[in-house]
């Protein structure tokens, strides 16, 4: 009878532990929150935007013409308050637009604004 009782208790808090595990609530401790980039492109142009850091270029998208785009900056460039620049690059554009440097944190939203052309 001790022995049916303690199968039990342990096929209950197995089931228990199981669904605990497969419930994605919280975060690791050691993984840090997604920092993003909003841009605004008032353009009639798509411009494929930039990550600058260090003199390097690391391509984050397309944002498409007149609309709202969001990407991810990943994780590996924002340590603490890092300083960025973003480059707005028109497809079928000569001009090549380049942000101020930007203090940025991790969990931060980042917004950019291509306005139209004049």
């Amino acid at each position: 009878m001790r022995s049916l009782t303690r199968r039990a208790f342990l096929a209950a808090a197995l089931t228990v532990t199981v669904a605990a595990c497969a419930s994605n609530k919280y975060r690791p401790l050691n993984q840090q929150e997604q920092t993003t980039l909003l841009v605004r492109n008032d353009n009639f142009l798509e411009h494929n935007i930039y990550l600058v850091q260090g003199g390097q270029r690391i391509r984050l998208g397309t944002a498409r013409s007149n609309t709202t785009t969001k990407f991810v900056i990943p994780s590996q460039y924002v340590f603490g308050v890092t300083a960025l620049q973003f480059l707005a690059d028109p497809i079928g554009g000569t001009r090549t637009p380049i942000s101020d440097q930007i203090s940025v944190s991790p969990g931060d939203e980042v917004q950019l604004i291509i306005p139209p052309m004049s």
